[in-house]
């Protein structure tokens, strides 16, 4: 049933959140099928094989449908030490208490082909230095002979010392690695047309974290995507560099190899949003639970090579294209039009016959380290509004969680996951995305 004079709320308290947790995980389940999609395609002149996670109710009858009579879908992205996995709860909520199809991909390289669990073995560095890396293809492994680790300093006060794998010239894991972003783009595609296709669905697309400017990029390049849905996501790369005034500074061929000092970077900011400065007096025990995370993650993939599309890095963007064509042999030309494609990447596209930016629906937690409530308000938002010509765009602000929003808490078993899913279903049935600004 439709919702009638809806708008979507400035914040959302947290007595509201459990209420709604509560309210939700009571309702009985719609049974549903998981499934899981692995297919191969070309990019660039090389395969990659790509992973989805399907979630479809047993009666696709129940699926709800739009003021069109399309059948509405969701495409997830998790975050940037992730896989499939991070994004289940919230794609099992969708399925089981609304119905909604949902897509659920992998990025290129991080699946690990190799087990049924899909968990990564180990550490990212084990004993004798050798370090993890992607599998972008099922039998291919890029061996220690194709890099150099190299130990970073250069944003230490953020990140500590970063652990990179630096792709050698001339390897298989350089071309990899200079070719991944083209490859991205065609897997999301792909994805949305093998189980979403344009005749008969909608799409709704949320991406955690770093998978927030790939599928604010996506909105433009699928036809039948009706609206960002977003929490704790990064809005389009060139916005995102704004967000943090960062101009990074690695090179394309750097693979951050994660650590952990990759949770302590989280965990330091969000006590201290909660505690302020007595948070420090604490430090051990911080450390411990730093320690303890770290253990329970580490069947994450835990690395990355995403972050010069994160940071609209369009200088490693042009480097990472022009390897490209040096290694295909592309004239002038066309190695223009592919520095064109990756830096387009990274922004909304314009200009007559160019689908819109669809409505957008961000919402942000209280205690997150980098989406904070004031650069929404003096950067987020009015980049949108610059836009031409603008999506309608709202923030709301939940009073509770942290970046990692399906955290327990007390009362709340699942994090937010219930009232992320309760707003965007609300926001769905008001007819929100229907709306032009």
């Amino acid at each position: 049933m439709a919702i009638k004079n809806w708008n979507a709320p400035r914040s959302i308290a947290r007595e509201d959140m459990v209420a709604t947790s509560d309210a939700l995980l009571a309702q009985p389940d719609i049974p549903f099928v998981e499934k899981e999609d692995i297919f191969r395609l070309e990019a660039l002149e090389l395969a990659w094989d790509i992973g989805v996670m399907t979630y479809t109710p047993q009666d696709e009858s129940r699926i709800p449908t739009d003021l069109d009579g399309k059948k509405i879908g969701f495409f997830l992205l998790h975050g940037g030490s992730a896989d499939f996995r991070f994004m289940a709860p919230l794609a099992r909520l969708l399925t089981g208490k609304y119905g909604y199809k949902v897509v659920s991909m992998t990025y290129p390289g991080r699946l690990n082909f190799e087990n049924p669990t899909r968990e990564w073995p180990g550490d990212t560095i084990s004993p004798d230095g050798v370090v993890r890396t992607p599998i972008w293809l099922r039998g291919e492994t890029i061996t220690p002979d194709q890099m150099d680790v190299i130990r970073d300093v250069s944003l230490r006060a953020r990140y500590g010392t970063r652990i990179n794998a630096r792709a050698k010239p001339g390897t298989l894991f350089y071309d990899r690695m200079a070719a991944w972003p083209v490859a991205f783009e065609e897997a999301m595609k792909e994805a949305c047309r093998r189980h979403l296709p344009p005749d008969s669905y909608s799409i709704f697309v949320h991406g955690h974290s770093t998978g927030g400017p790939f599928v604010h990029m996506l909105t433009q390049r699928v036809a039948n995507i009706a609206g960002v849905v977003g929490m704790e996501n990064s809005p389009f790369a060139t916005i995102y560099q704004k967000m943090l005034d960062i101009d990074w500074p690695g090179p394309f061929t750097d693979l951050l190899i994660r650590t952990w000092r990759d949770v302590a970077r989280y965990a330091g900011a969000e006590a201290y949003h909660q505690e302020g400065e007595k948070a420090l007096m604490r430090l051990p025990w911080l450390m411990e639970d730093v320690f303890d995370e770290w253990e329970k993650s580490k069947s994450q993939p835990n690395f990355k090579a995403e972050y010069i599309m994160h940071y609209a890095c369009t200088r490693e963007l042009t480097a990472s294209a022009h390897a490209v064509a040096r290694r295909l042999k592309l004239d002038d030309n066309a190695t223009a039009a592919l520095v064109d494609r990756y830096i387009g990447y990274t922004r909304e596209m314009s200009g007559p016959g160019v689908k819109p930016v669809p409505p957008i629906l961000l919402s942000i937690t209280k205690f997150s380290r980098d989406h904070r409530a004031e650069v929404y308000e003096n950067v987020v938002l009015p980049s949108f509004a610059k836009m031409n010509p603008a999506p309608p765009v709202t923030l709301v602000r939940f009073e509770a969680g942290t970046h990692h929003y399906e955290h327990a808490e007390p009362d709340l078993p699942i994090g937010l996951v219930p009232s992320i899913t309760a707003l965007w279903h609300d926001a769905i049935r008001s007819g929100y995305f229907s709306r032009r600004s």
